[in-house]
């Protein structure tokens, strides 16, 4: 981790923010698919498999 802040540093990147962003898009992103999960799924994500949550991922990345 110290690595990768010393590295965005270097290249301008305020790590803080850039770090913050990123959870802020993963957070967004995950519960779009758990509101697809709920959707498809009478149990939601809980008894999904893992190839059909990628699914789901990749279909919310490009709805975005």
């Amino acid at each position: 981790m110290f690595s990768c802040v010393n590295l965005a540093r270097h290249l301008g990147i305020d790590p803080e923010r850039a770090m913050r962003m990123a959870n802020n898009k993963f957070q967004r992103r995950f519960e779009a698919m758990e509101n697809l999960a709920d959707k498809n799924m009478p149990s939601g994500l809980n008894e999904m498999p893992v190839d059909k949550m990628e699914l789901l991922w990749n279909q919310v990345k490009r709805a975005e």
